[in-house]
């Protein structure tokens, strides 16, 4: 893990970002890995900082180094349910989600946020 230092969530950022660690982590455990040893990531880091606003620019990056998803599926038609709920807890965030398939799998979402000190 590489976690930004003195980042201070709201708890409407604060759980839907769990729920999607949560997911994808899981994910990763079932699915990434044909033998029992893999490496998951889970990097969260701002970005940008507007210190007359208190907005923030984070990235929450969950990447492992499994088998990868396929690349005919595409990240808008996931037919499983916890991914799914990821897009939509994104899109709670008004965030924007991105798949990387390069050595294992790779998930950043980019998401504003207004800090509180």
């Amino acid at each position: 893990m590489d976690l930004e230092e003195n980042a201070f969530f709201d708890m409407d950022v604060a759980v839907p970002l769990g729920i999607i660690v949560n997911e994808l982590v899981s994910n990763s455990l079932k699915h990434a890995f044909t033998k029992e040893e893999g490496e998951i990531r889970i990097k969260l880091c701002r970005e940008e900082k507007d210190d007359e606003t208190q907005e923030s620019l984070f990235s929450l990056t969950i990447s492992d180094n499994g088998k990868g998803i396929p690349e005919n599926i595409k990240l808008e038609n996931f037919e499983s349910l916890g991914l799914k709920l990821v897009n939509i807890l994104v899109d709670q965030l008004d965030g924007k989600i991105e798949l990387e398939r390069a050595n294992g799998t790779e998930f950043r979402i980019i998401f504003n946020v207004t800090e509180r000190e």
